[in-house]
């Protein structure tokens, strides 16, 4: 056999629907069906997606209690704050610093680094 000898499946419309139909039973899962008749359940979802059968996608949901939600709010309200007290505070280094290149400019001192040496800084 050749390294680009691949099988290629092509699957009848029919074929697909018995499958969606067998999922929609409810008795076998997508993994059991792929395995059954020898299909990925990627290809699965590619069905369900192409007839839109959203009815048969996974779906995600998320339970959270009163307490839960209270708190990641507050969480979230705290990381907001804390994001503009780190801004504050990298503006309040930045104008500093300017202040230094000015004073050692009009002091005449070669560099800030010359100023904050002489004044302990």
């Amino acid at each position: 056999m050749y390294k680009n000898d691949k099988v290629i499946r092509r699957y009848s419309e029919p074929f697909k629907l018995k499958i969606l139909d067998e999922l929609t039973t409810g008795k076998l899962n997508k993994y059991q069906l792929g395995k059954l008749y020898g299909i990925a359940p990627t290809t699965i979802n590619e069905w369900i997606r192409k007839y839109n059968r959203k009815d048969l996608m996974n779906t995600r949901i998320k339970v959270e209690t009163k307490d839960e939600i209270t708190r990641i709010k507050a969480l979230q309200k705290e990381i907001k704050q804390l994001k503009q007290l780190l801004l504050k505070k990298d503006l309040d280094a930045l104008v500093l610093d300017s202040y230094l290149e000015v004073a050692a400019e009009q002091l005449g001192y070669k560099s800030v680094a010359e100023l904050k040496k002489k004044l302990n800084i």
